[in-house]
């Protein structure tokens, strides 16, 4: 259905759509959308993991991180290019609906729900174990509960107040993040006690690649999923005035700017402490900001990561929330969910996000080694598999473009159809070095569990489905 709509859709003149029974508001501006993009990236796994990545790897690190944030920088080419071609798709999830069928639509957006549902209930737990450390009466598991509580509460009152509390969040990390660099590339030329520019700790200690070229590549494995999270621009710009414009503005210019912000921040921490000496799951910014003798700088980086992880937290719901009604308007969850209240919000939807992000809190009390482990595991490879059905989708529909609607693409995939092959070959060849690589083993087998129950649940649910009140609408494009 979705290629037909694609193919001949009736001329309204002007490019508007015909109003939907269910139409999310409007409420977010670009300065929201281009924010929680970066909110959904910039987390714990900057701030913290990047220490598994810099002992694994040593200063090479950088190219690790380069290396993903290109693969990443492609895929929201791929999805800016159709944002802009179809102007009637407002979500990632439906640009697979629009190029390969109604069961890619089905299965990312099942997939991408439930990989951002265990974000939600990591993300409370991590903010949880930074809070109990400072209130260390109050268990970690309540501590969780009343964060996620808090900020269900915020995505429930409008859209409105979610962009601006992650606007907010997001510009934190961000001055964060550039003070961060301000302060160890001065360290770096020169001005530290010393009086000695450090840049030779990118090269001492082994050398810049001490573990070869292979250890680049495995670390590739790990920092990939750390930058996970720019296609909420997709999502998020469906309820901002101009979905298309917002989405081609934002997705290749915030992906640029998570690139510079890993990349350099990640650089500028090597440069300044020996990569022998980062430890694994202590923040490499504290241990620089500590070598730069910053008063406190662990309460300084404990107060930065709990932004970080509210701020992923915050996104994790409001995306789950925005997934599932967009799934219900294709008829493929309960049509309940598509209800909206007078705020435009749909909280039926953000109820039920939260709901689940209560029940993996709880799987991680009662059942962390089995259950927890395994929820968690079973994410590890989803967005891998998700970001290869976008790029299957991107070459079936600029084809289908090209000789429909040509003057659509005035935003256009770089060298293509050889770039979109050459990033859908960067994520197999990831997935098959998790597959063989006994660090991430559990969690590709995991992830093949899940993707096998979506792929289940479309044959036994999806294809019996009847079209949501806002399938068409979802759907349609003007030619």
């Amino acid at each position: 259905m979705a290629q037909k709509m694609l193919r001949a859709v009736p001329d309204l003149g002007d490019g508007s759509q015909p109003a939907p029974e269910h139409a999310l508001g409007k409420s977010l501006k670009p300065r929201h959308v281009e924010m929680i993009t970066i909110g959904g990236i910039i987390g714990a796994g900057l701030f913290v993991g990047s220490s598994a990545s810099i002992a694994a790897v040593g200063p090479a690190a950088i190219l690790s991180y380069f290396i993903a944030g290109m693969l990443i920088m492609m895929v929201m080419r791929m999805l800016s290019e159709m944002a802009v071609a179809m102007p009637g798709v407002r979500s990632f999830p439906d640009f697979t609906r629009a190029g390969l069928g109604n069961w890619a639509g089905f299965m990312t957006g099942w997939l991408y729900w439930y990989f951002w549902v265990v974000v939600v209930a990591v993300e409370a737990i991590a903010g949880a174990v930074i809070i109990h450390g400072w209130i260390p009466v109050m268990p970690v598991w309540l501590i969780g509960v009343l964060l996620l509580a808090a900020l269900t509460a915020v995505n429930l009152m409008s859209t409105r107040s979610y962009g601006e509390f992650e606007f907010w969040f997001s510009s934190l990390k961000v001055a964060a993040i550039i003070a961060f660099i301000c302060l160890g590339l001065g360290y770096a030329f020169g001005i530290n006690p010393q009086e000695q520019a450090s840049f030779s700790n990118l090269v001492e200690y082994g050398g810049f690649m001490p573990k070869g070229f292979s250890a680049v590549l495995s670390g590739v494995t790990t920092v990939i999923f750390a930058l996970v999270g720019a296609e909420i621009a997709t999502i998020a710009a469906a309820e901002s005035p101009d979905p298309a414009r917002t989405v081609a503005r934002l997705t290749t210019n915030v992906a640029i700017r998570i690139l510079i912000f890993y990349v350099l921040s990640v650089g500028v921490a090597i440069m300044v402490v020996p990569w022998t000496q980062v430890v694994t799951g202590v923040s490499p910014f504290t241990t620089a900001l500590t070598y730069m003798a910053i008063p406190g700088a662990a309460t300084i980086m404990n107060v930065i990561v709990l932004i970080a992880v509210l701020s992923c937290l915050n996104s994790g719901l409001y995306v789950t929330s925005r997934v599932l009604f967009s799934l219900a308007a294709h008829g493929e969850a309960p049509q309940a969910l598509v209800k909206l209240n007078a705020r435009k919000v749909p909280v039926r939807a953000i109820l039920i996000a939260s709901a689940f992000g209560y029940i993996s809190l709880a799987a991680s009390v009662i059942s962390p080694q089995l259950i927890f482990s395994f929820l968690v595991n079973a994410s590890g490879a989803i967005m891998l598999f998700v970001y290869l059905m976008i790029a299957a989708a991107h070459i079936v529909v600029r084809r289908r473009v090209e000789a429909s609607a040509p003057e659509r693409l005035t935003v256009r995939m770089w060298l293509f159809p050889g770039l979109t092959y050459a990033t859908m070959a960067g994520m197999v060849i990831i997935l098959i070095v998790m597959a063989v690589s006994p660090a991430h083993a559990a969690e590709f087998y995991s992830s093949m569990v899940a993707l096998a129950l979506a792929a289940g649940s479309w044959f036994i649910f999806g294809r019996r489905r009847k079209p949501g009140p806002n399938s068409a609408a979802g759907l349609t494009i003007q030619r």
